[in-house]
Formats: structure tokens, C-alpha cells, sequence
């Protein structure tokens, strides 16, 4: 279904082909993003491709999800969607079953809006997807849209990966994954998703975000909140604490080496208090798994898919919930979860837009 009232909200960011899902009644939705699939050399998908079938086919679709790509899905800067189509033939078929179901929704991105022009997609495309949970509305878009790269260059940097990175072998770097343009894409959304009061959940830059945060502003408020209950616990309690304290502290350290120091400076929402509207969905192509948002008409997580093995270090450090798919070395562990009531609570009260940074 789709309402002219949030089509007009949104025309003016070029959000004008638009489509609503509603959960309100017990659905859930698994929101997903940047895939980039190729058609075999040079693949960004090849390492993940199989985790990825197992989690769609396995948990997703027979747990009676509805799936949301949110662009970037197929790498047609690089391939024709015809050889994307064969290379990864049992993924389609899997497409296919959620969209047999109506149960497939598709937004496009900067690397695959061409699909836009094919007459043979078999797929609905769309600039955003609503998701009314019945508690506050989440509007799901890539975000390359926010981009001024991406509006003043996209040509440009399509012709770049097209006849020089794709002849010279070279994988899919964006230019929003750098530390300074990732953070600053970040912040417009964030800023465009306060303007309109609504609940935000893009893709795009690959990096994860709950409630606004990435894992090191994440890792910045955990520290906070492990000192400020540490005087009141028991002795037991306090080595616990100061253990994972100790633990955050050095992940905090390696994360620095990893970012620019005048970006670590500043958060996305500047020196207030973060209103949770942001979320990020990460991407399928990270080199330790793949992370995702669910969200249904009670909750939001953040969760993240590994093999047995080859996960990050620090999901065998913290007390997270991890299940696994039957007869796989696939798993899933629970990154961050909330209640919607409380999002969108933090939200009314918090998002008054007087001391909000400026875009």
C-alpha cells in the first residue's frame, strides 16, 4: 500500500517510488543489504555466498520472515544481470521463493539502480520501504541518496569501477567506507531522519549502527555504564566488571588505529544526547560474517551471522545470545536488541530538534 502523505514527505530526496509493509499485526522483517554480487572473479559475495544462502533459505524464509534488500544487492557497475543472474543461481531461486509468498521487497542503491531500466527484473524496485510496526513507522532506504558524492559524481565513479577497477581485478571498495565520507553520509542521515521524525534504516557504508551508534561510540557508553554500576556490586560482580572493562578498553584501542582521529573526535549526533533513530543493516561481504536488522511490531536487534571458527573476537567474550542452523557451522549471535516502546519513547522525548547538529 502506499500513502501520498509519507510520498511527499520524501519526494524532495528523490525518495518518490515508494511502497508500505505492514508487521502491525505479528509480522517480521529481516532488513539486509549490500551484497554486490558478481558473477565470479573478484566476487565481494564469494567468501560470504554460502552463509548467506543458509541463513535466507534455513532461518529467514521457513521461519516465515519477510525479506527487505536495501540496494547494492546485485554489482551491475561491474556485470550484466544476466551473468549475475547464472553465477548465483540458487540465490535467485531463493528470491523467488520469498517473492512467491509476497513476501520480498526490494530497494535499489547506487551500484545497482541501473536494474531500474532492465524490462526483464523480476522484481519490484523501490526507493524506500515503509515498515509500520504498529509503534512508530521505520523507513528503509540505502542512503546513498544523502550522498553528495553519490548526487554530484555517480557517473562518474560507476565509469571508475567499470573500465578501471573491474580490468585491473580490483574488488568493490565505496568511497563511503572510508572513515571521513562514512561518517559524514552517517550524520546526513541521521540529521534527515530527526527532520522527519521517523525511524531510519540504510545500508550503503557497510558499517553497522544501533540506535545511532557505531561499535565505538557503543563501546564508549558500555564503559561508562560497567564504572557506574561497579561501586554497588559484590566483589564476584566487580572482577567481572573489571575484566570486561579491561576487554573493551583494548577493542577500543584497536579501533582508533583503525579510524581517522579528527572523525573519532565527534559522534554523529555531535555532544547531545544520541536519539536512537538511526540504524544501519552493515553489509553481506564482511570478512568475519555478515550483519543484518530484524525488526518486528515489538523489537529492533542488530545481529550478526558467522561460521563456526571464523567470528569475530569478541562475540566468545560477551554474554551475547548465539544460535546455530541445524547441520551447519553457521550461527547467529544477538549484537544489540531494544523495544520499540522505548525507541520510540527516547525519541519523542529527546528529538525536539532544538539542539540537534545541522547536515
Amino acid at each position: 500500500m502506499q500513502n501520498a502523505g509519507f510520498l511527499n514527505v520524501f519526494a524532495a530526496h528523490e525518495f518518490k517510488n515508494c511502497k508500505e509493509l505492514d508487521i502491525s499485526n505479528g509480522g517480521k522483517a529481516l532488513v539486509i543489504s549490500d551484497f554486490h554480487m558478481g558473477a565470479g572473479k573478484n566476487d565481494d559475495l564469494a567468501e560470504n555466498g554460502d552463509l548467506l544462502i543458509s541463513l535466507l533459505e534455513e532461518y529467514y524464509f521457513r521461519g516465515g520472515w519477510h525479506l527487505v534488500l536495501n540496494g547494492d544487492i546485485e554489482e551491475i557497475l561491474r556485470h550484466s544481470i544476466e551473468q549475475i543472474q547464472k553465477h548465483w543461481k540458487k540465490l535467485f531461486q531463493i528470491f523467488d521463493l520469498f517473492a512467491g509468498e509476497n513476501r520480498l521487497y526490494k530497494t535499489i542503491g547506487n551500484h545497482d539502480e541501473a536494474l531500474l531500466f532492465s524490462r526483464s527484473y523480476p522484481y519490484p524496485l523501490y526507493d524506500l520501504i515503509k515498515i509500520e510496526t504498529g509503534v512508530i513507522p521505520a523507513f528503509v532506504f540505502h542512503g546513498h541518496q544523502l550522498s553528495n558524492i553519490y548526487s554530484k559524481y555517480g557517473r562518474y565513479i560507476g565509469a571508475l569501477i567499470r573500465y578501471i577497477m573491474k580490468p585491473l581485478g580490483l574488488k568493490n571498495i565505496s568511497s563511503d567506507r572510508s572513515p571521513y565520507r562514512r561518517f559524514f553520509a552517517e550524520k546526513k542521515a541521521y540529521a534527515f531522519s530527526i527532520k522527519n521524525n521517523c525511524l531510519s534504516i540504510i545500508g550503503h557504508t557497510h558499517r553497522p549502527l544501533f540506535e545511532s551508534l557505531g561499535r565505538f561510540d557503543f563501546i564508549k557508553f558500555e564503559i561508562e555504564r560497567l564504572c557506574r554500576d561497579y561501586p554497588a556490586m559484590p566483589e564476584e560482580e566487580r572482577r567481572i566488571i573489571e575484566a570486561e572493562v579491561l576487554a573493551l578498553t583494548r577493542e577500543l584501542s584497536k579501533l582508533k588505529r583503525k579510524e581517522k582521529r579528527d572523525v573519532l573526535r565527534h559522534s554523529i549526533y555531535g555532544d547531545e544526547l544520541p536519539i536512537p533513530c538511526l540504524f544501519n543493516s552493515g553489509s553481506a561481504i564482511g570478512k568475519k560474517g555478515i550483519h543484518a536488522i530484524e525488526i518486528s511490531n515489538q523489537d529492533i536487534a542488530l545481529v550478526y551471522w558467522f561460521a563456526k571458527g571464523q567470528e569475530m573476537s569478541f562475540i566468545n567474550r560477551g554474554n551475547y545470545h548465539v544460535e546455530k542452523i541445524d547441520g551447519t557451522p553457521y550461527r547467529r549471535a544477538v549484537l544489540n536488541h531494544d523495544r520499540l516502546d522505548y525507541i520510540s519513547a527516547r525519541i519523542k522525548l529527546l528529538g525536539n530538534g532544538e539542539a540537534l547538529p545541522k547536515p
